[in-house]
């Protein structure tokens, strides 16, 4: 349970780290002026593996594309070129490696229910062997998947002389049986006959292996038929055997090698569903301890539960909630208070929680509120109702937290993101947009006085203080919204996605 702080001890001595330049680095898919998306090509998952070797998204068409790092590979040269290097600032560069169709359209004539192919969430696996492996997920089904290079096989000393075969610019055509179409019946016809003396061998095929290789994508497991509401999450577990699924309304666990067996252990299902209050929003794997794992709620609270308590963890170990204001509710309130995403810090000691409005960064050893809140939307409040009307208060951000804790990210509408520093007397806030100059709307913002709060110390930080319009003035495009992001676990690196582009930045 006990975590390093979200600052280094260095860090700690000599005040917070400076801000952070960010730049662009690389897009993949960008569009040129006036495309038209296709609404199947739009990213709905992002995810680095543990290395930050591989990069994976999925897309609402059920694909699945992996990326692979390539500036550290190969630094050959002389050592005057290494020197240069040096001076340089060198960042995570990557390249598409393959993709593969993950799931498809389906419909459940029970229910009499599509199911449509959109993935909701990508895990990594542990690697073996040279494979990568990942979980995909879509509403309903999650799959493991194995992605390897395989030598290709290659067929040769044929009975057929290559000499004497017949040359055509396209191979005849053919029926089921493997004759030509022209010859399927009585196919020892006039103008077949055997040499003198007939074949004097029979050679049958050699299947040869090449030096090339193929990536190749298996499908090894297939869990299915487990939950009755959309699947949010899924997490894997520190022990690398087992990981976790939930829906609105139930947490289930698997071992990545039993597909057809699960067990429940969160279940938040009331005997009569009108008695229904609140659902599960997202859950998450601790990062050491695979005994615990947290979920959060429609009503902005998050569980913190160890399952050696119990086999099905009804109570919790600890439960993360900020009281509400006196005299500050209203129709919104509990629209805006549900949690969309959340995040373990690298050492497990902090999680970062996004509701609509906020980013909050919560002490797993402190319940009592909030260690600190960063205000995304807050300037956007006088406008709920507009949102409400056109469904984007129901959107659902991701968050994400650099791998030394220092710095928490999220994204916001008009293809915009936000970065804010997380250490002790930061007053990091930047803005920036999803497109090859980041800096183009940026908005520097100082962060409001921390309030001391008995023996504890919350901050409040503010992105975008303007009400309803961006830096410069244009007012904020909510069909635009980068709901995906996902950072670097050793680099300050950014992946987003903004539609069917992906964009990566790094400082």
């Amino acid at each position: 349970m006990n975590g390093g702080d979200v600052t280094s001890s260095s860090a700690a001595t000599s005040g917070p780290p400076p801000s952070l330049d960010w730049r662009f680095s690389q897009v993949f898919g960008e569009r040129t002026a006036g495309e038209e998306v296709q609404e199947v090509d739009i990213i709905s998952a992002i995810e680095f593996d543990k290395s930050g070797d591989h990069l994976a998204t999925g897309d609402r068409g059920g694909r699945v594309v992996l990326f692979e790092r390539t500036d550290t590979r190969d630094h050959g040269g002389s050592r005057r070129d290494l020197e240069q290097t040096d001076y340089a600032v060198r960042h995570p560069e990557f390249r598409y490696k393959t993709e593969f169709q993950s799931h498809e359209p389906e419909f459940d004539y029970l229910k009499s229910l599509e199911i449509e192919e959109k993935i909701n969430k990508i895990r990594w696996c542990q690697p073996a062997n040279g494979a990568l492996f990942l979980l995909s997920t879509n509403d309903k089904t999650i799959k493991y998947w194995k992605v390897q290079e395989k030598k290709i096989k290659k067929i040769s000393e044929m009975n057929i002389d290559p000499s004497k075969a017949e040359s055509s610019s396209s191979p005849p055509q053919l029926v089921a049986n493997g004759l030509p179409a022209d010859k399927a019946h009585g196919y020892l016809s006039n103008d077949f006959s055997f040499p003198p003396g007939g074949i004097p061998s029979l050679r049958l095929p050699v299947v040869v292996t090449s030096q090339e290789t193929n990536l190749v994508a298996r499908c090894r497991r297939v869990y299915a038929h487990a939950h009755d509401y959309h699947i949010n999450s899924i997490s894997n577990s520190s022990d690398g055997e087992t990981f976790i699924s939930a829906d609105d309304l139930r947490v289930n666990l698997w071992n990545l090698e039993i597909s057809n067996q699960s067990f429940n252990i969160v279940d938040v299902k009331p005997t009569n569903m009108e008695d229904l209050t609140e659902v599960i929003t997202s859950a998450e794997f601790h990062p050491i301890h695979c005994n615990m794992l947290a979920y959060s709620s429609s009503k902005g609270s998050i569980r913190l539960i160890d399952m050696r308590q119990s086999a099905l963890c009804d109570s919790h170990t600890k439960l993360f909630e900020e009281p509400e204001a006196p005299g500050s509710r209203s129709f919104f309130t509990e629209i805006i208070a549900s949690i969309s995403d959340i995040k373990f810090s690298k050492d497990g000691r902090y999680i970062l929680s996004r509701d609509y409005m906020t980013l909050k960064l919560w002490d797993i050893n402190m319940d009592s509120g909030p260690v600190a809140s960063y205000q995304v939307h807050e300037h956007l409040r006088p406008r709920l109702c507009d949102l409400y009307e056109n469904d984007s208060i129901f959107d659902k951000f991701e968050c994400c937290l650099s791998g030394d804790g220092l710095r928490v990210a999220t994204g916001s509408y008009s293809n915009l993101f936000r970065v804010f520093g997380a250490s002790q007397g930061s007053t990091e806030a930047a803005t920036l947009e999803a497109s090859k100059n980041p800096m183009r709307r940026q908005i520097q913002t100082p962060a409001r006085p921390s309030r001391s709060i008995g023996s504890m110390t919350r901050v409040v930080r503010r992105g975008s203080e303007s009400p309803g319009t961006e830096a410069n003035g244009n007012a904020y495009d909510f069909t635009t919204k980068l709901l995906h992001m996902a950072w670097h676990p050793t680099e300050n690196s950014i992946a987003c996605a903004a539609a069917n582009s992906l964009y990566m930045y790094y400082a």
